[in-house]
């Protein structure tokens, strides 16, 4: 069993919004995972979805190129953002971003390989810091469209079946914004209704009410689940009147597919509890 650390139980009470006993105790009994920590959570309290992983803090930039139908966004990591903000980093990302768009190559590996990783190995020379090419990802279709968030931390790519590219770029807007899961309800998995059934069903206000009343309750619960992770279901970002699906059904298009990268999401950054850092320093002087 995994040690619950001073931080796990900071990370999930930042992003439960509940009691530190309540988050230290439900790492206990998960062996501490915290995924799993969440998810016994909202079970017993009856918790929306929780926020995402404060221990998700590499640094970095997004960037995106477009073209016709063709459109790629590009991570780029550092260890700092003070780095991520250096001349040599932005005339790096420029020069790997080019060079993807250029090729076309969405593959990391084969897009480094020689002048590039050289490239790549002399920045870090020069900075000091660890300097990580992440991922790259595409659209392409008849319309596609893009939007990079002014801090460069939030890159989208839309792919439209009609419509223009400034529509797509107000739909990708707006998925910066509210972050959808999916384009549309149906293409919701099985599996994560089912996991969203089980979590409402364990809900406290469940208990002690007939099988048909909780089905029903589920029933009701699970479409509105559908509709906050759901592009089409959700209200526009810049006219809440209309849903994204609306939207673009007016504008004759359809939306095929979107891209969503946020920097340093599903990376794993170590944090120490300030206590632990100075107590390792001080062992480290004896």
């Amino acid at each position: 069993m995994a040690a619950v650390s001073a931080a796990m139980v900071k990370e999930l009470r930042q992003r439960t919004g509940l009691g530190m006993m309540d988050c230290k105790r439900a790492l206990k009994d998960s062996g501490g995972d915290i995924e799993v920590a969440i998810e016994e959570l909202r079970k017993s309290s009856g918790m929306k979805a929780a926020k995402k992983a404060g221990r998700v803090a590499a640094e970095g930039l997004l960037t995106a190129r477009v073209e016709g139908g063709y459109a790629q966004i590009l991570e780029i990591n550092s260890e700092t953002d003070y780095v991520s903000k250096d001349a040599g980093f932005l005339a790096f990302v420029d020069k790997v971003a080019d060079a993807a768009f250029a090729t076309k190559n969405t593959d990391v590996a084969t897009l480094m390989a020689g002048e590039l990783e050289s490239a790549r190995e002399s920045l870090v020379q020069k900075c000091g810091e660890n300097i990580s090419v992440r991922r790259v990802g595409v659209v392409e279709a008849g319309v596609v469209g893009s939007y990079v968030h002014s801090n460069s931390r939030i890159a989208v790519l839309v792919a439209l079946k009609g419509g223009t590219s400034e529509l797509a770029g107000d739909v990708a807007m707006h998925i910066a914004a509210l972050s959808p899961q999916f384009v549309s309800p149906d293409q919701v998995s099985q599996e994560v209704k089912d996991a969203e059934s089980a979590i409402i069903k364990a809900q406290p206000d469940m208990a002690g009410k007939p099988e048909e009343i909780v089905e029903k309750m589920i029933g009701g619960r699970i479409n509105k689940f559908l509709k906050e992770i759901s592009l089409t279901e959700q209200p526009f970002v810049k006219n809440p009147e209309l849903t994204v699906g609306k939207l673009v059904k007016e504008a004759g298009a359809e939306i095929i597919e979107f891209v969503r990268f946020e920097v340093g999401e599903g990376i794993e950054k170590v944090e120490k509890d300030f206590a632990e850092e100075v107590a390792e320093q001080l062992a480290a002087k004896k």
